[in-house]
């Protein structure tokens, strides 16, 4: 328990927990695979597939799922890089290494392995782990970006956990959330949020 609130109290300076859990994974003698850094039976399936539902993820939530529950087009906290590309190459570098790499590290790696430890891995257990890590996860994004952050990040948090959950490895949840974001900030500064939010519910 002490571990866990060290490591999410780093999450406030990310990417400093997953600094932290990896520190911790060596000093405890934990095995890697325990938080999924586990060797892929192939390093090009599995980024490129990653990528791949990473760019198609946004674009369901963006165009589908956010207007069906009456989401703004626009992302106000990061509307100011529409058109700016110094603001939009700021912004893309800390986001796919604080969420590709941090947050997938913290929130899927070391939570579902703390979990599974306190609780077990059966599938009821694994099912509450997604649903309160996500919770978490998600409750992180309100300061922000509001509710529309944080009903996006328990869309991404219940989609990526359930994929760490049923596989056990990291790399293709942290390649499916670095180029979701990618993607995100692509939209912003080409300024289509709003087209693609309009494009099926006008």
């Amino acid at each position: 328990m002490l571990s866990i609130a060290v490591i999410l109290a780093g999450q406030l300076l990310a990417p400093l927990s997953a600094i932290f859990v990896l520190l911790w994974v060596q000093l405890s003698h934990t095995p890697w695979a325990e938080i999924g850094y586990v060797r892929p039976r192939s390093w090009f399936n599995d980024v490129a597939g990653g990528l791949a539902f990473g760019i198609a993820l946004k674009f369901l939530l963006k165009i589908i799922v956010m207007p069906l529950i009456g989401a703004d087009a626009i992302n106000r906290t990061y509307h100011y890089i529409v058109g700016n590309p110094t603001a939009a190459l700021s912004e893309v570098l800390p986001l796919i290494i604080v969420g590709g790499f941090s947050e997938e590290t913290v929130f899927r790696g070391f939570l579902f392995e703390r979990f599974g430890k306190l609780i077990g891995k059966s599938l009821v257990a694994r099912s509450f782990t997604v649903v309160v890590v996500t919770l978490f996860f998600a409750s992180l994004h309100l300061y922000d970006q509001g509710l529309a952050g944080f009903e996006q990040a328990i869309c991404t948090g219940l989609t990526f956990g359930t994929i760490y959950a049923a596989t056990g490895r990291i790399w293709t949840v942290m390649c499916a959330h670095a180029a979701y974001d990618f993607t995100a900030i692509a939209i912003i500064y080409w300024n289509l949020e709003s087209p693609l939010a309009h494009l099926v519910f006008k």
